[in-house]
């Protein structure tokens, strides 16, 4: 049930590919009635010379999208090839846009081009920045009431706002929602994904992580064969918020983790849950699980976020962390939405290439799933990047050397370099909460989310940067972008240590001496324990073994 709010993560994270697309489009001619983008009547080819020709360099569009001439069609004059002499140059206040792609969407609504354009890039900046609010709001609700009851509410509030925004009045109001839908999805994804990993056993953590990632997956397909059949953002938009409001059954369908119980000491509560668990397993298990549970007089050990900053060995790997590493990661989140947001310039069928972007990333978490405890995280997630980005750089050389004859070829590298965005995207989860010590292992997950962010709010700018920067520069400037950041954080992963098969680091000094020497690091936790109630052995030298160890 979890698995199915998260195919509707994947629809509302991509929408803004749908409503935010900026059709093919020119300025409407003064006096034309009924025109339309492909208008070829004789009364439009005489104002054919209405038209500005195409700024410089540009060979995407046959005429400026911005500006026409304005002139007295009773006193005007021409040049030798058929320009207005006597005539002003002016701004379009109206624009006819192709549907050839969509009947309509929010841009070609409200005419949000030219020298609005760069709000499109902004709304879906701001999408990415209601992320970095929700994921410090709901992560802390969800630690504090508990993970049902901020699974639920934000899961309801994204469904309300999903069906608002259809009557969205302006882009301000639109930006409002889309920023308020980023910060909810954040208490559905996230907060879903805990809710179910910690519902399983240590054994299914695995399946219960990425499993959740196919239905994510799922969405895009889905959005990809909607938009082909609606083509109008408005009836795309209530067609894939409509079902969510099956949603609401959940409250009473899905109960609270026990583990959050038991760490609230709500022992009755998560009884309760484990016992309906085992009858519906057919396990038998005591009636009361926590009768005899005795709270340990041990300390636990404590530590502080601004310790993983403290020594180079952890300022270092801390950094690299944070540039690549957390559960929606900085440069990682650059990569994946920037290549799914930039799905729509890639050339060729618009639904197609969305539909593959999805598509791509089935045996991409399939690959995940059945390798990472084979090769290990650093190698999957490095491999993964470099794979990525190397397909990204590549598409640079058939578009400058032939777009349309190569479109076959553009098209999947670009998957390809989907392909190992999505790999290392689902492998960095486990490999992050790997590497933070125990003691501060929530805090440096919460300030690589946060950073983590940056990325997010980025990649909608590189990937519309085709559209202001123009040309065939234009063109592969997005691509080429992705494919360099991809390679750095890959080649950067190399300074982390491995942590498959290894004891994870408790305390702060485990995380300072973790990945220096597997093999001593093992011994050492070996001879302490063999001499754990011994008394102390001594070498030649007069050193105790265990301290000896220890030292080394």
């Amino acid at each position: 049930m979890i698995c199915w709010t998260s195919l509707f993560s994947g629809i509302y994270a991509l929408m803004s590919v749908i409503f935010l697309n900026t059709p093919d489009h020119r300025c409407k001619i003064p006096g034309l009635e009924n025109d339309t983008y492909d208008i070829h009547s004789t009364y439009q080819q005489k104002l054919v010379n209405n038209y500005i020709p195409p700024p410089s360099g540009d060979d995407t569009h046959d005429y400026d999208q911005c500006h026409l001439y304005s002139f007295d069609y009773n006193d005007v004059k021409f040049d030798n090839s058929s320009r207005p002499i006597n005539a002003s140059i002016v701004e379009c206040s109206e624009w006819v846009y192709s549907d050839s792609v969509f009947k309509e969407t929010f841009t070609s609504k409200f005419n949000i081009v030219c020298g609005e354009k760069h709000l499109t890039s902004l709304i879906k900046s701001l999408f990415f920045a209601g992320k970095l609010v929700g994921a410090i709001v709901f992560g802390n609700l969800s630690d504090a009431l508990g993970r049902r009851l901020t699974f639920n509410t934000s899961l309801m509030m994204m469904v309300a706002l999903t069906f608002g925004m259809s009557w969205s009045s302006s882009y301000l109001v639109y930006a409002i929602i889309m920023t308020a839908i980023g910060a909810t999805t954040q208490g559905v994804f996230p907060v879903g994904f805990v809710l179910g990993v910690e519902l399983v056993g240590p054994s299914k953590r695995k399946y219960a992580g990425i499993v959740i990632e196919y239905f994510f997956s799922l969405g895009l397909m889905f959005l990809a064969g909607i938009s082909y059949f609606a083509r109008h953002w408005y009836y795309i938009n209530i067609i894939c918020s409509a079902p969510a409001i099956l949603f609401v059954f959940y409250w009473w369908l899905i109960p609270e983790s026990p583990r959050w119980l038991i760490s609230k000491q709500r022992y009755e509560e998560a009884n309760t849950i484990l016992q309906k668990a085992a009858k519906v397993n057919k396990v038998v298990i005591e009636k009361n699980l926590f009768e005899k549970e005795i709270e340990s007089s041990t300390p636990e050990p404590t530590g502080r976020v601004w310790q993983l900053f403290s020594t180079r060995v952890m300022l270092l790997r801390t950094l690299v962390i944070l540039f690549n590493c957390s559960p929606y990661r900085c440069i990682v989140s650059m990569i994946y939405y920037g290549l799914s947001l930039n799905a729509g310039n890639l050339g060729g069928n618009f639904y197609l290439n969305m539909f593959l972007s999805g598509l791509v990333e089935v045996p991409a978490n399939t690959m995940v799933l059945l390798f990472i405890d084979r090769v290990g995280r650093k190698k999957m997630y490095c491999l993964s990047m470099i794979l990525g980005g190397c397909a990204c750089a590549s598409t640079i050389f058939p578009i400058l050397y032939g777009e349309i004859e190569n479109q076959s070829i553009i098209t999947a590298l670009a998957m390809i370099g989907k392909f190992g965005a999505t790999a290392s995207f689902n492998t960095i989860y486990f490999y992050s909460a790997e590497l933070y010590p125990t003691v501060v292992r929530n805090a440096g997950m919460g300030a690589s989310s946060c950073a983590a962010r940056i990325g997010g709010i980025v990649a909608p700018y590189i990937a519309d940067s085709s559209a202001l920067i123009g040309g065939m520069v234009g063109k592969v400037f997005p691509l080429g972008v992705f494919g360099l950041v991809s390679i750095i954080a890959g080649l950067s992963s190399l300074y982390l240590p491995e942590t498959l098969n290894r004891k994870l680091p408790e305390t702060i000094e485990d995380g300072k001496q973790f990945g220096k020497s597997a093999t001593l690091s093992h011994e050492k936790y070996e001879i302490k324990e063999n001499l754990e109630d011994k008394p102390p052995a001594y070498d030649n030298n007069g050193y105790i073994l265990d301290k000896e160890m220890t030292k080394l």
